[in-house]
């Protein structure tokens, strides 16, 4: 992985993000809020790991284990 992939990555990462509170926000409109959440829940999660994701990989990178090219 190359360091450009790095930040699509870590901005793919805030949208999944906004758009979990954008889905959350919207549904709330029309349904109750257990349910809202539950639509909202899959790109919260998806955003999870790929943070997760991003957060091994820079600490890898950091120790000289798996670098991050340039």
């Amino acid at each position: 992985m190359d360091k450009s992939g790095f930040v699509k990555l870590s901005f793919v990462a805030f949208g999944l993000i906004l758009v979990s509170f954008v889905i959350l926000g919207f549904s709330r409109l029309v349904l109750p809020y257990r349910t809202a959440r539950v639509l909202a829940a899959p790109t919260t999660l998806l955003a999870f790991g790929l943070i997760c994701y991003l957060l091994v990989r820079a600490t890898l990178s950091k120790l000289g284990v798996a670098a991050i090219r340039e």
